[in-house]
């Protein structure tokens, strides 16, 4: 049991949500637009330092909303490190608005309802009736590279997840 186990985590990553992987590959250079309708483009976004991308499902439901405050409410000591965060999901930009200003979201998030950001990431979808949706996942760049991702990002613990994948790279 514990080899299959031991397969099963190899092949598909850990089984706990926040715990993540550390990766070394190039950050996908993508662009976005993001609530307000404006362009962001993501290898901007890296060069100003340490970025958090992190994919949610839909824009305020209950898990989303809680990964997203987490993060909300870690902005401060994330931005006291210099660090950059981006949500995605595939909302259009005006459910992405809306879930801003009702949750007082201090980073930008960014639609994606065709999903090229979605794939230029991996991450999996989901389909829920005829919605697709992406899975909760976290990435964090340094340095125009992914150095951080997990696949099963956590909700209310993920900001705690990204300071402590920060305080393991200094």
């Amino acid at each position: 049991m514990r080899l299959l186990t031991a397969i099963f985590a190899g092949i598909f990553g850990s089984a706990h949500a926040g715990e993540g992987q550390k990766v070394d590959y190039p950050a996908p250079a993508v662009s976005g637009v993001n609530q307000d309708g404006a362009t962001v483009n993501f290898a901007d976004v890296y060069k100003k330092g340490p970025t958090v991308v992190f994919f949610y499902p839909k824009a305020d439901t209950p898990g989303c909303t809680k990964q997203a405050c987490s993060l909300r409410d870690a902005f401060a000591d994330l931005s006291k490190e210099g660090v950059q965060v981006l949500g995605v999901s595939f909302d259009k930009a005006e459910s992405q608005k809306a879930f801003k200003d009702k949750f007082t979201l201090p980073y930008d998030l960014i639609a994606d309802p065709d999903g090229k950001i979605v794939e230029a990431f991996k991450v999996e979808k989901m389909l829920k009736g005829v919605l697709s949706l992406a899975k909760r996942s976290a990435f964090l760049v340094k340095d125009g590279k992914v150095v951080w991702q997990d696949y099963q990002a956590s909700t209310d613990q993920q900001a705690a997840d990204i300071k402590r994948e920060l305080a393991r790279l200094k």
